[in-house]
């Protein structure tokens, strides 16, 4: 029997299989020593995720074992040790001590980034090469990976060529019925994989870092692939969808505002007086984490900048992002809603056309223009900001297909550029590409509102030396501080410009530098920076509602007396009562609802489970369901999915 499941034909692929088992377990021990304070570390937990990761170790390594055994199956005895088996089965070992390898390594780099299993974040990574490997290069030694990766592969196959595992398989006698019997069970083994076993059935802790770890790399890989967008209606709880609507404008409408429409949605006019057109300069600033400026409690002096302009303007105290990644603040900010499951409405196909706050800006005869530091074919992100009235200022390399861009592109030329790295111009740079723009758009005396992302606060850390007392790509620390330091001296320059006072500057965060906790969402990782500056009248100013991204540009609609007309989820939050406060905060998966201390979340197998966060620890206790409180986080989430599937965010949906 045993000669039957392993024979002497399969011993190149059995040696294989047991070096990949090793290297999954080595994996998963080395980040739970470089995690180990994070984990639950009982002594059954820590046997639960190797126990947990046996199996999905398994799982992975039948897709491996059925594609070889299919060659060994069919290939006659008589060809046994001939010229084409060994080069067939030499070039076959190492592609797949390559591809072992390869995610051995880039698993480490990824974890040290998100403190993750390969996720949709990987998936997308596959597409955007050019920025991503020279990221990669800029970052870690990669000729000494991609050297030590070649030089495992040579020295595993010499191995097992020494230990005669070659010979074996050339010099074998296996018959056709000895050699099917693996076969068989290998394709049994991966048809019940494939159709029973989801990646999410690793997750059998309360503790996040658990659940990763239980996770095998390559196989998250793949269940991510599959899931890039999840059916909110499938995957998650519902109520009946006029009752989710009902929910929502009642929470949404202010006692002054106008529901335009009840029966199709959330359609409303925002009434005001018509006040002042100043021009709008929104700054997204990469991976800025509340807990790095001063206003908030750091003492390292990184962000010297921001806050002695929060002291003399006004900041929000109690905001949070809606997600962990560039393009979630990209959509909370500009479409001004809740988080939908899966990937971001910015990478998606639909995503043109849609009533975001350029629809308003335009209404009120402003120019509008995205501009970006690299290349705003990464994340879809020009395609997204043109297919939906913006003009595009980029650093193009020519990636996008003609007819993406249906705006206006401008690009930022060789000789504007002081420095650059992986992922675009240093932030000094961008801001320069502006207060030119800004000149231009000045002197055709329309008002502009300019949406900015920057991009040096990302890995590798990488800025124009001898700007701020601490070396370049020594760590975020100094990226931090060089962003702040960019952001000052582009104020400062600005303050120079006839434009400057009918000017309002909005400098917010698109995400933390971190999201990654024990909790199945990590509240204080999701807290970011806001500050309004320039706003006449509102300096000196504290906004400490708990409020959420999607909310900050419908505040400053309101502060400058605008009446308009939308369908935006996010609202003016300091004519909201205290009891109505909220923030949205999620990931691809959890979607979760913030009000005060309680946090409700949902799941993508129908779950959801209600938390007291205590801000003391930032620890989550689980508490009794509040069915009310449940329903109310439902019907947020449940239409913003719906009104996106039924065209209900779109400019002709819009009132």
């Amino acid at each position: 029997m045993v000669k039957n499941l392993f024979p002497s034909r399969f011993s190149v692929l059995n040696a294989f299989s047991v070096l990949f088992l090793l290297v999954s377990f080595a994996v998963r021990l080395i980040f739970l020593l470089l995690d180990f304070p994070q984990l639950e570390n009982s002594f059954f937990g820590l046997i639960k995720i190797f126990v947990v990761g046996l199996f999905f170790d398994l799982g992975t390594l039948s897709f491996f074992y059925v594609v070889a055994s299919f060659y060994f199956l069919l290939l006659p005895k008589r060809v046994y040790g001939s010229v084409f088996d060994r080069i067939v089965c030499y070039f076959g070992l190492a592609v797949c001590l390559l591809v072992v390898y390869f995610s051995f390594f880039a698993e480490i780099t990824f974890w040290d980034e998100f403190q993750r299993r390969f996720n949709f974040i990987a998936v997308d990574y596959l597409i955007y090469t050019y920025e991503v490997v020279k990221n990669i290069n800029e970052s870690y030694p990669l000729p000494l990976l991609i050297g030590g990766m070649l030089f495992l592969v040579v020295l595993t196959i010499w191995y097992f060529d020494r230990k005669g595992v070659f010979r074996i398989a050339f010099e074998s006698t296996s018959d056709f019925g000895q050699k099917s019997v693996p076969t068989v069970l290998a394709i049994a083994v991966v048809l019940f994989y494939t159709g029973m076993v989801e990646n999410e059935q690793a997750e059998l802790s309360n503790n996040r870092y658990n659940n990763e770890l239980s996770k095998a790399g390559i196989y998250s890989f793949f269940a991510a692939f599959r899931n890039n967008e999840l059916s909110y209606t499938e995957f998650y709880r519902t109520i009946p969808e006029q009752r989710a609507l009902y929910m929502v404008e009642e929470s949404l409408k202010n006692s002054s505002d106008s529901l335009l429409s009840p029966e199709k949605g959330i359609q409303r006019l925002v009434r005001g007086d018509m006040g002042q057109r100043p021009n709008v300069v929104l700054i997204c600033v990469e991976s800025l984490s509340a807990d790095y400026l001063g206003i908030f409690g750091n003492r390292e002096g990184l962000t010297p900048n921001l806050d002695s302009i929060a002291g003399a303007e006004a900041y929000f105290t109690n905001l949070f992002a809606t997600g962990t990644r560039t393009v979630r603040g990209m959509e909370a900010i500009t479409l001004a809603i809740p988080p939908t499951p899966g990937r971001s409405i910015v990478k998606r196909e639909r995503n043109q056309n849609l009533y975001t706050i350029g629809e308003v800006f335009k209404s009120k005869g402003y120019s509008r223009t995205f501009f970006y530091g690299g290349d705003g074919y990464f994340d879809n992100m020009d395609r997204f900001f043109s297919g939906n009235g913006f003009d595009i200022v980029d650093r193009g390399r020519g990636f996008l297909p003609s007819g993406d861009i249906v705006t206006n592109r401008r690009n930022i030329e060789d000789g504007e550029v002081t420095f650059e790295n992986a992922w675009g111009v240093c932030d000094e740079d961008i801001f320069n590409k502006v207060l030119k723009e800004a000149d231009m758009a000045s002197k055709r005396g329309r008002p502009f509102f300019d949406f900015i992302m920057t991009t040096s606060n990302h890995k590798p850390y990488t800025y124009p030396e001898g700007k701020i007392d601490i070396p370049s790509g020594t760590g975020r620390s100094g990226a931090v501080k060089y962003t702040d330091h960019a952001i000052g001296q582009f104020l400062k320059q600005a303050k120079t410009r006839p434009w400057y006072d009918d000017t309002v500057f909005v400098i917010m965060a698109d995400h933390c530098a971190s999201s990654a906790g024990k909790w199945e969402l990590d509240v204080a990782n999701y807290r970011i920076p806001a500050l309004i500056v320039n706003l006449k009248g509102f300096q000196g100013k504290r906004i400490v509602q708990q409020c959420s991204q999607i909310d900050v540009v419908p505040t400053l609609f309101s502060l400058l007396g605008w009446e308009y007309k939308n369908n935006f989820f996010g609202r003016d939050v300091l004519s909201v009562a205290p009891e109505g406060q909220r923030a949205f905060i999620g990931n691809y998966r959890k979607l979760g609802l913030l009000k005060s201390n309680d946090l409700m979340v949902l799941g993508d197998g129908k779950t959801a489970n209600q938390y007291k966060w205590d801000q003391q620890d930032n620890s989550l206790k689980k508490r009794p369901m509040d069915t009310i409180f449940l329903n109310e986080t439902i019907s947020f989430y449940q239409l913003a999915d719906y009104l996106y599937n039924h065209d209900g965010l779109n400019v002709d949906a819009a009132p």
